[in-house]
């Protein structure tokens, strides 16, 4: 199955003040997820973002925030995003099939939500480079969890190269120097 841009949206789950600091190999995963929030909106690929009770966890960081144009947010309390009665009006209103996340945790948020789009009929896709948990574990047992539920996982690079689909296209050259 190839994913293509006309039923894709990108969702980034609660990349937050308070929680962003204690993530594992936090780093790495902001550039990453960085290089694919420029990369989906180059694309033109709407994007949607959720924070956890805001009040306790903060807004989401400024590296990410920033780059986001005209950004806003859903807030959500539950950890599945698809819990969210404006989350899922949201995704519906975009109309998507495939779904790409990036955010934390891989255990706990992105997990569920994954889980739970599947069932609703989605084609939940992880961009692993850019998910984070506290410890490696966490991440490592969710990715087993993730392929055993059948969800696909993905890295930054190979989702925006395949969102591209051609050295032609005209977003290929901004996408390139994205990812490099």
């Amino acid at each position: 199955m190839r994913i293509t841009r006309a039923n894709t949206v990108g969702v980034v789950i609660d990349i937050q003040e308070r929680l962003f600091p204690v993530m594992a190999e936090k780093n790495a995963m902001l550039e990453k997820t960085k290089i694919l929030v420029m990369g989906l909106q180059e694309l033109g690929i709407p994007l949607l973002v959720t924070q956890q009770y805001t009040k306790g966890l903060g807004e989401t960081i400024a590296d990410v925030s920033t780059l986001i144009s005209k950004f806003s947010y859903i807030e959500k309390s539950s950890f599945s995003c698809y819990d969210e009665p404006s989350f899922v009006s949201a995704l519906e209103d975009n109309g998507p099939k495939n779904v790409l996340i990036t955010g934390i945790e891989a255990h706990v948020c992105v997990l569920q939500t994954a889980i739970d789009l599947k069932a609703a009929g989605y084609n939940p896709i992880i961009v692993w480079d850019a998910v984070s948990s506290r410890n490696k574990a966490d991440k490592k047992i969710a990715l087993e969890r993730l392929r055993y539920e059948g969800i696909m996982v993905t890295t930054s690079e190979s989702i925006l190269f395949e969102l591209t689909e051609s050295a032609k296209a005209p977003e290929f050259k901004a996408i390139s120097r994205l990812v490099k």
